[in-house]
């Protein structure tokens, strides 16, 4: 999925955010919210932004679109060939594009509205930077931990390797786990031990 997110945002540039719900390839349940495709898009300065967990209604527009595609492209119809069916795509996308009106546009048409972004995809994948005075750790390679104040902060296995920020939230002894400026986790130091194995 990685390479034709590449080529689409080399062509188009790159969006400002992802909405996505919690299964492959963007996590695995409310337990795992983060995978190796998130932190690139993380890179990249692109938001992924997950949906509430078994609420689809959260993203009901991307619901609404595959509706009407399986309805009018893929309902009641036998494809032969990979190419039949994205001939079928090519021509159903031209028509919801240009020629269709949308309530939800005030009878316009989606090319009409679209802008091309302003970000290009970079040639070297950007590490996020963080400032002097802060709090920085290594995610571990082997247990995706960081050490603080003696202890080991769970951060998840997509960061295996990665450097994070370490910043207090609102409340004493409550802090966030920063990758650029996007909070992955937290931890407070107020809870009771578990030392992890």
């Amino acid at each position: 999925m990685r390479g034709h997110l590449e080529r689409t945002f080399r062509r188009y540039g790159l969006p400002d955010a992802f909405l996505v719900d919690n299964g492959s390839p963007w996590g695995d349940g409310p337990a795992q919210s983060w995978t190796g495709l998130g932190v690139w898009l993380l890179k990249l300065g692109i938001d992924v932004i997950h949906s509430r967990p078994y609420h689809p209604q959260t993203r009901g527009k991307n619901e609404r679109f595959h509706r009407t595609l399986k309805a009018e492209v893929l309902a009641m119809r036998a494809f032969h060939t990979l190419d039949d069916v994205q001939a079928a795509f090519d021509r159903w996308r031209s028509l919801y594009n240009h020629e269709r009106p949308h309530d939800a546009l005030g009878q316009d048409v989606p090319a009409n509205r679209y802008r091309p972004s302003r970000r290009s995809m970079p040639d070297k994948l950007p590490q996020p930077e963080y400032g002097p005075g802060e709090i920085v750790r290594a995610v571990g390679t082997a247990k995706a931990y960081v050490s603080f104040k003696g202890r080991l902060w769970h951060v998840g296995q997509a960061f295996f390797g990665e450097r994070v920020a370490l910043r207090p939230l609102d409340v004493d002894g409550r802090y966030g786990i920063f990758f650029g400026s996007r909070q992955i986790s937290s931890f407070d130091l107020r809870e009771p031990r578990n030392d992890v194995r």
